[in-house]
Parts: structure tokens; sequence; C-alpha cells
């Protein structure tokens, strides 16, 4: 596929600029600016990496990788607003007044050197038990009665002196030094290397900031997130809304004087088996307990909710900040968590960044994130996609959009040589281009106009032969 001017991209940058003018007048991008951010969205789309040779190629080489590099890096846009601009357009095109904030984070190996890429560092590998070399991002997603949305992001770098520390101790240990005799361990750096849960908190104190009138019913995060700090914040920030998360097992709990852990305090009672809607969909029987307990952990009363699915033999711990809501009402909202998992799925699979993203520095890697981001957003606007989330009916995943789109780009270059004066002519100028972007590299496997050595037995030798 070719790329175009699509009419959705320019009216999607037109709105991004009003917006961005509202938000700071000095924001408003400029027409070559706007022309440069088309290239690249519809390249994205078109091509789905961030890539500029790419770019150049599909456009026929009229737009220039310098070109692209330069309003990519040095062009005087507001990158910091531009996402939040977005953001802004979506709500006020539907309509949103509330909804539910979901958290989870995601990680994007990368080579074993990477002296250029921003933030990099040791990963745990969750498929393998291993590790790698790669970024980790914690996401924010909106959760609607209607859409369900990135709103924001960060890069996750670990505290470079903890994590030394923790490589020394550990080599340390393993000699048989004595806890004394080993370093001790530097205080944590919270302010330039947050944790993931500072990160979260941050993201959620910007998003409630920019926007006070949207109501949040609810915060949802898994076990990483599941610390009283969090949780405690989480809620002060959205005016005492329900903050969800996870315990582990053996996490310590009080109930009427007696102490004990989570899995031992709940295996004493039979669970009582029920039927759970699925994000309002499906429905699935579960067996479930629930109590208001005392969590060492957070210093105070929880409400924790046991939940095991079909076919499973372990509780999950459901833990709520607010003691007010019905335990059903908990475990249901939890269940909206995994939206953010299909966003980061199709995100990863659709919308460039994650394939083929080399862009150095942390404004290469923060850029390309807004911009895939602006992508996710940018398909929320398509006309069918509108329709069919207004009227109620299911929308369309990421991919039949994209589809649809690089379907247009393809109709639109064959309607501007139809509607040429010269459609001949046209016809073989679009080919000639076409040729001239097609890339020649050199295979490695065929042989021609190599020398492969004498392959013939040696008539000085054959004596050898003879003899055998």
């Amino acid at each position: 596929m070719l790329i175009n001017q699509l009419p959705l991209v320019t009216l999607f940058l037109d709105q991004l600029s009003e917006s961005l003018t509202s938000i700071s007048p000095d924001a408003r991008l400029t027409r070559s600016q706007k022309t440069g951010l088309c290239i690249i969205l519809v390249g994205l789309i078109v091509t789905e990496s961030l890539n500029w040779a790419a770019f150049s190629r599909r456009s026929l080489n009229q737009a220039k990788p310098s070109r692209l590099r330069w309003i990519f890096y040095y062009s005087k846009i507001s990158w910091q607003t531009l996402l939040q601009a977005s953001i802004k357009n979506i709500i006020k095109h539907y309509g949103i007044t509330h909804g539910t904030i979901a958290f989870d984070d995601s990680d994007k190996k990368r080579s074993k050197k990477t002296r250029c890429i921003d933030g990099a560092h040791k990963v745990k590998d969750k498929a393998t038990g291993g590790y790698f070399n790669g970024q980790e991002r914690v996401f924010m997603i909106l959760i609607t009665d209607l859409v369900t949305f990135p709103i924001g992001f960060q890069f996750y770098v670990p505290d470079p002196a903890l994590s030394a520390w923790r490589k020394e101790n550990k080599r340390l240990k393993g000699q048989g030094v004595a806890k004394r005799d080993r370093p001790e361990q530097p205080t944590p750096d919270d302010i330039n290397y947050p944790k993931k849960q500072g990160i979260a908190l941050a993201l959620l104190q910007e998003f409630v900031g920019h926007f006070p009138d949207i109501k949040i019913k609810a915060v949802l995060a898994d076990a990483l997130y599941g610390t009283q700090d969090f949780m405690d914040n989480a809620a002060l920030m959205t005016d005492k809304s329900q903050v969800i998360s996870q315990l582990r097992a053996n996490q310590i709990i009080s109930s009427k004087n007696s102490t004990t852990s989570l899995s031992r305090y709940f295996s004493r009672q039979s669970g009582v088996k029920c039927t759970l809607e699925i994000r309002g969909d499906k429905v699935q029987t579960v067996t479930m307990l629930a109590a208001r307990l005392h969590v060492k952990a957070h210093g105070k009363r929880r409400y924790v909710v046991a939940l095991k699915y079909e076919n499973e033999e372990e509780y999950r711990y459901l833990v709520a900040s607010n003691l007010s809501w019905r335990f059903i009402d908990i475990a249901r909202m939890y269940t909206l968590r995994w939206l953010v998992e299909v966003f980061i799925q199709d995100w990863k699979a659709h919308c460039g960044w994650n394939k083929l993203s080399k862009q150095q520095g942390a404004e290469g890697s923060e850029r390309g994130m807004i911009v895939s981001l602006l992508c996710e957003h940018l398909l929320l606007l398509h006309p069918e996609q509108s329709i069919r989330l207004k009227n109620k009916q299911p929308g369309l995943p990421v991919g039949c959009l994209i589809d649809r789109l690089k379907v247009e780009s393809l109709l639109n270059t064959i309607k501007d040589v139809v509607d040429s004066e010269d459609p001949d002519k046209a016809m073989c100028e679009l080919t000639e281009k076409l040729s001239g972007c097609l890339m020649t590299r050199n295979s490695s496997r065929h042989m021609a106009g190599r020398d492969l050595g004498w392959q013939e037995a040696t008539e000085s030798l054959k004596y050898h032969a003879k003899a055998a």
C-alpha cells in the first residue's frame, strides 16, 4: 500500500491543532508540521512500523527520511501536550463523563547492546523465566461505557545504584559473606527513578489534573500495585473512588484477634458457587468468598474477595479499598482489568512502535510512543467505528480498521490515476516511480558470479585413487 493523504488523518490533525490551541495558544500545529505528522501517522498505518526509510518508499520518495527525521526530532511540536489534546478530542467526540482507569506494564525486547536506546535494562522474561535486555512501560487506559483507549504512559527505569547493590550483594552472599560485612542497601532514588507504583500514581494525578470533570468510578491494577501506598493515594486522588488490586496468598491478615495468612483463612470455609458476569457479556460459574479483614501490610481493613473460576484449584485474592461495595460488584468491576491486556496486544500488533522502532535517546522513545498512541486514538474516530459505538453496537478491532484504511489509501492512488487528464501517462509515471522505489539487495543464496574453486578430479593426483 502507498502512503497518501487520508481525509480521516487530515481531519484528525486539524482537530488536534485546535485542541492544542485551547490548551496552549503557542502550541498550534503549522502546515508543515501537519504534513509531516500526516505522513508519519499514515506510514504507521500502512507499514505497521516506525521506519523513515519505509515511509519514504511507500510515499514514492516524496517524503524524504531526513525531512521526517527533522520533524520528529527538531520541529517545535508541543509533544508533551499532543497526547493530552488527542484525549480531549475523544472525550468530546463521545461525550465521556465518567469511566474506570486500569494500569498495566509491558516490555519490549531489544538487542544485547543498546548504547543509543534510552532506558534499556535487564528485564525478567515471563515466558522463559530468564532475562533479556529491553525497555519497560507503564500504561494507563480509560474504560468507559462506549470506548476503551490509552490515556497515559511512562517508561520505567530501575535505580542503577540499587541494581548494582543487588548484584554485588547476591555475589557476596553466594560466597558466604555475613550480612554485617556486606554493603548496606543504598537509599532508593524515587525522584529520578520512580517505581512502577509511583509512575502509575503520577500518571493518575496528571490525568485527574487535566480532566477534573471526568468522574473516576474505580482504579484497577494487578498484584504488583496492591500496596498500601498505591491504593490509599489512588483513592485520595480520585475522590475516594474504589481501588481494586490483588494480594498474595501468603499475606498476613487479622480477624477477631487471630492472625493467619490469606490462604489459610479462606481454606477454613467452603466457597459459595455463584454466577459472575464477565465484562457485561459472558456469564461464568465461580466460587467466591469475601470478608472485611485487617491486612497487616496495609495497616488497615480491606475488603478481600477470594475468587476461583471453574477448573481452577487455587483462589486469587482481590482487595478493595472501599468497604461499602458488594463483593459481587468488586469481582465484576475487576474483570474489566483484562481490557488493558487486550489494548496492549492490539497496540503491539498494529501500531508500529513495538515492531520496528530504533529512534535514539529519551526523546526518540517517548515521541515514538506518542505518535503510536495517536494512531490508536485516530482509529477511534473512524466513521464506521464511531457510528457503531455511538449506536451501542460492537466496535471493530484495530486490525479491521487498519485494513480499511489501507484499502482507502490504495483506492486514493487509483483514483488519482483515473481522474488525471491523461490516465495512461499517469499510470506510466506511477509504474516508473514504483519501480524506482523497489529495493535491490544481493542474495547470498545464489552463486552467480562467485568463484567456487576447482570441483573436479585433478589429473596429477589420480594415482592416489588408483593406489587406494
